[in-house]
């Protein structure tokens, strides 16, 4: 089957995108995927199988295409780049990456009525939300979250297959739009076996740690994400832990704010910030570390969404400390791999950092059973299972 990935945005990087395509040209499915481009990459690539056609865009589009709901215009650039796609490449299914350029696609296949899979990464409603240019003029009056929630309901009820992240989130979506439920496929966001059979581990990067008992952080670092607990937390920890450090590895526009509760804190020697790095490097940083963790704060979004690196830390055995956002929880309590602190408290994480240290063989079991889970039965490979079905059953 040749399928039609949409992406409104660069490609790469995008892990979800690149391991949906990966697997299914491995069952047999050609995968050609729309995405944009801003400068001068080739309009033409093959990246690992991937069939990659590139469309113009620019700064305009970019920015209406935060307005995709309140005025058309982003629609009307989109829709003749979509529908050239379909018709030059012979498309036989479209797969829609969230809901920003999903008007554009619904309304180009109204010439060629091909089945379309409409893949939800994240809860976008509720994600934009905590957008800080909607907390202010002009954004906060123009952008309207529930007018994309409602978008997104007509987008579940016109696509003929739904993909969504997590149970959790499919029990939303199935409470929001009952009549829908038969449409839901579960693809989590798993991590495939090369991330720790092929990791390459920097040696450096374990002997600047050595001595350090380390807190570790991977990824965005958002304020929703919660770092600022565990900043809070570290004042209450480097007298009884006098070799910790929290090493935050990510960035985010949000991290001068990061960066200013650690100096009004005092505590720059027990925190390291390491920028971005290189997903390839993220693996020394993880055996490095002696607690990995997950402060969310808890939200619409993620209480029903996994982050991606509780499995990347779980695959190196490393024990978890999460907060009690629900998906993440739960995945941590079913499967014993770490300790739940509350969101936004920095005396509960402090207290659960302090059972780690003073539990070495904690530490080991339970790093132990988030290994077990991972690679016996919440890899990729393991996951993406749904998705080729998915495939298989809309060809047949």
């Amino acid at each position: 089957m040749r399928i039609g990935m949409i992406l409104d945005s660069n490609f790469p990087p995008d892990p979800r995108v690149e391991n949906e395509a990966i697997e299914l040209i491995k069952h047999g499915h050609s995968v050609l995927l729309f995405c944009l481009t801003y400068g001068n990459e080739p309009s033409e690539e093959i990246i690992n199988g991937i069939e990659v056609k590139r469309y113009n865009s620019n700064k305009l589009e970019y920015k209406l295409s935060a307005l995709a709901y309140t005025v058309s215009f982003y629609r009307f650039f989109m829709q003749p780049k979509i529908a050239d796609f379909i018709q030059q490449n012979k498309i036989e299914a479209l797969h829609i990456h969230d809901i920003r350029i999903a008007k554009s696609v619904f309304k180009a296949n109204k010439k060629y009525k091909l089945p379309i899979v409409l893949d939800l990464h994240d809860n976008m409603p509720e994600v934009m939300k905590l957008y800080p240019h909607l907390q202010k003029f002009p954004g906060k009056y123009i952008i309207s979250p529930k007018k994309w929630k409602q978008k997104e309901e007509e987008f579940i009820k016109n696509a003929d297959k739904v993909i969504s992240v997590s149970p959790e989130f499919i029990d939303s979506l199935e409470n929001r739009i009952p009549s829908a439920s038969s449409k839901f496929v579960l693809v989590p966001n798993t991590i495939r076996k090369s991330f720790f059979e092929d990791a390459k581990i920097e040696e450096s990067i374990l002997n600047k740690y050595k001595t350090d008992f380390v807190i570790l952080y991977v990824g965005d670092t958002h304020l929703r994400r919660g770092l600022q607990t565990a900043i809070s937390a570290i004042p209450l920890l480097k007298d009884k832990i006098k070799n910790i450090k929290l090493v935050v590895v990510g960035k985010n526009t949000t991290d001068p704010i990061l960066k200013k509760q650690v100096a009004d804190l005092k505590v720059e020697q027990f925190v390291d910030f390491e920028g971005w790095k290189n997903v390839s490097l993220f693996p020394s940083y993880i055996m490095s570390s002696s607690v990995c963790i997950s402060p969310l704060h808890r939200n619409k979004q993620h209480d029903v969404a996994y982050a991606n690196k509780i499995f990347q830390y779980m695959s190196f055995a490393k024990p978890l400390l999460v907060s009690d956002a629900i998906a993440q929880k739960k995945i941590v309590e079913e499967n014993n791999c770490g300790l739940v602190h509350l969101e936004k408290d920095e005396v509960d994480f402090a207290e659960k950092v302090i059972t780690f240290y003073n539990d070495e063989n904690l530490r080991t079991s339970l790093g132990e059973n988030g290994e077990r889970f991972v690679k016996e039965e919440f890899s990729w490979e393991q996951t993406s299972k749904k998705l080729i079905e998915l495939y298989d059953n809309l060809k047949n």
